[in-house]
């Protein structure tokens, strides 16, 4: 059984991007931390519906023990091949990568400082239309301040409005079905959960 400390050593020295004053790990990096704990380990991603120009991809990481998968973290992500430049030729390979790195984030892996969406992951959301100066710099281990509840559901609130603005009444309920309420972890509403920790993963899964 892996430790937490352990998982501490993996993430040492792993590159990040800073974006917005706050270091966001790359998933290459994620992966290479994660290799060091599992070098036999797995990652699966799955292809959950891909329609329309839309896709939806799940992806799990862990390790076997003998014939039994162990599954560790499991992450989702949702792009459009509309949204923006890059997705135009690569929206399903973006897809996977937050995928990966989001599963990699839930393990722990290069989330200090810049919550469990990956460099790329939030770069991506900017959908290629703003210039964002990314410079290189070691992750640090910063103190968190706490985030208050009413200023975190109106975060929220916000940022779930503009990601489904665009979607018809059919996305906007796979929407809520296949990230939302996975990511609340068994919470029904979101405008109640009192879990900040939960909230703070939603808002990185819809920001």
């Amino acid at each position: 059984m892996i430790t937490y400390e352990q998982i501490l050593k993996a993430n040492e020295g792993l590159n990040s991007i800073d974006l917005k004053n706050k270091a966001y790990v790359l998933v290459p990096e994620r992966v290479k931390a994660f290799r060091k704990l599992y070098p036999e380990g797995f990652i699966m991603t799955d292809i959950l519906s891909l329609e329309n120009g839309i896709v939806m991809m799940k992806t799990e990481v862990g390790y076997y023990d003998g014939d039994r998968r162990v599954v560790l973290g499991t992450g989702m992500a949702y792009e459009k091949e509309s949204n923006g430049y890059v997705n135009k030729t690569s929206y399903i390979e973006n897809c996977e990568t937050s995928a990966v790195g989001r599963a990699l984030g839930f393990l722990a892996l290069g989330i200090d400082g810049g919550g469990i969406c990956s460099a790329e992951e939030l770069v991506n959301a900017v959908n290629n239309q703003k210039t964002i100066t990314a410079t290189i710099v070691p992750l640090k281990h910063e103190e968190k301040k706490p985030i208050e509840l009413p200023e975190l559901r109106t975060k929220l609130d916000t940022a779930i409005k503009a990601k489904t603005k665009d979607m018809s009444r059919d996305e906007k309920v796979r929407f809520v079905n296949e990230v939302i309420m996975p990511t609340l972890g068994g919470e029904r509403n979101w405008k109640l959960c009192q879990d900040t920790g939960l909230l703070s993963d939603l808002l990185a899964a819809v920001a």
